[in-house]
């Protein structure tokens, strides 16, 4: 039998994401048409001299009574991820007691961009006072790249796979390619997958010294504007997003409702610069997705797009769009609602687009008034967004040290 003909259906049956726009999607769903922007001005940074932005989507968030002993070692993006995850597989219809995640079959993808700052300064201030008083025997656990992965295994006793995916803005992107690989191989049935970040002023500082975070603090409502000309850069957000991808014939044994199909993953590296974007190689990643899939390009309906709001990005993200489709395909971004919530962006992105793919109406890219022509020619999505019935959705992501992610996701009756 050949590698094609045996490779296995991998379906969604549960998600949830924690966002600034909610968690429940009828909600997200009414702030999406409502064209909320969640970005506010983060005053508590007015202490960091030289720094510009002062503009983020911070994510009200109070973790659930679980226990003590299963959360001591939790950071807050682990926090945020073990919620996600845990609303994810009671979507789904998994008990956290049930022995199907136990048996070896059931494992975990989840990635971040990094560990819980504030244990990270808890190693730094070791190092600066020559002192131990703020480090605890959970300090690592907390900082560590792998603590959503680890300690969503943990709390769910997961023996199955562990894949940590700390690929910054593709973290939740490649944790969901390679939870689908790994199902459609036949090495697990069920497998937890997505990615969180937590909001740091640290964060927001990575890209206001290279000038690509929107300084617009006295009208946040205004930014980010993906893809428009007087754009200014990206706004930080936190959050978390997780997918329940399950083998199809699995699902089905167990009465699972699927809310839809991944049909394609393509992940690559530019292999040329760390931060600068290269719209040859960002194609190339679409191109996998759609050669895995099987589909042509006319096939999908809809591209989620990545969108971040920065010159060299929104423009080679959207000619190396345009250089693959041959048309101007409808296009939006999700960063004017919710800021880029980084090595979470991929999921939570993803579990939208797809909501949106079964509502038929896909949201407009906010604060879109005039194109710049520095973009290629797509259909950016504006007003009140686009009444769309498409089979098959792509979600894209792009992420510093080059690395670029494409998932293509099928519609469900």
């Amino acid at each position: 039998m050949s590698n094609e003909t045996s490779k296995r259906r991998v379906v969604i049956t549960g998600g949830s994401i924690v966002s600034a726009l909610g968690c429940e999607w009828p909600d997200i769903l009414a702030k999406l048409k409502a064209g909320k922007n969640c970005v506010r001005r983060m005053d508590e940074w007015d202490r960091y001299a030289r720094m510009n932005t002062r503009l983020a989507a911070p994510v009200d968030f109070t973790l659930p009574d679980y226990p003590r002993k299963k959360t001591r070692g939790l950071g807050r993006v682990a926090k945020l991820a073990l919620v996600s995850a845990d609303r994810a597989l009671a979507h789904s219809g998994v008990k956290a007691d049930d022995p199907e995640l136990k048996n070896g079959r059931c494992g975990v993808a989840y990635g971040s961009s990094m560990g819980s700052v504030d244990s990270i300064m808890d190693f730094y201030s070791m190092l600066v006072l020559d002192d131990l008083t703020n480090m605890t025997a959970t300090t690592y656990i907390k900082a560590m790249p792998q603590t959503c992965a680890a300690n969503i295994g943990v709390f769910f006793g997961l023996t199955g796979r562990v894949i940590t995916t700390n690929t910054a803005c593709t973290s939740g992107s490649q944790a969901i390619g390679f939870a689908y690989e790994t199902i459609q191989q036949g090495i697990q049935d069920l497998m937890l997958a997505g990615g969180a970040e937590e909001l740091s002023a640290a964060d927001a500082a990575v890209f206001d010294t290279l000038f690509a975070a929107s300084s617009k603090n006295d009208s946040p409502e205004k930014t980010p504007a993906a893809y428009d000309k007087n754009r200014d850069g990206l706004v930080i957000g936190e959050g978390a997003g997780t997918l329940i991808l399950e083998e199809y014939e699995h699902a089905l044994k167990r009465g699972a409702h699927i809310v839809a199909e991944i049909v394609g993953f393509g992940t690559n590296a530019d292999g040329s610069h760390i931060t600068q974007p290269n719209r040859s190689t960002m194609g190339i990643a679409m191109k996998l997705a759609l050669e895995d899939s099987q589909l042509d390009p006319a096939s999908i309906g809809y591209v989620n797009t990545h969108g971040t709001a920065t010159d060299t990005g929104d423009a080679a993200e959207s000619w190396a769009t345009a250089d693959v489709f041959q048309r101007p395909v409808p296009v939006s971004t999700l960063k004017g609602y919710i800021g880029h919530t980084l090595g979470a962006c991929g999921a939570i992105e993803a579990w939208i687009a797809i909501n949106m793919m079964k509502e038929k109406w896909f949201c407009p890219n906010l604060n879109l008034e005039e194109l710049d022509p520095a973009c290629g020619p797509l259909d950016y999505i504006t007003g009140d967004g686009r009444k769309i019935d498409t089979e098959y959705i792509m979600s894209n992501n792009f992420a510093f040290g080059g690395i670029n992610t494409s998932l293509i996701f099928r519609n469900l009756p």
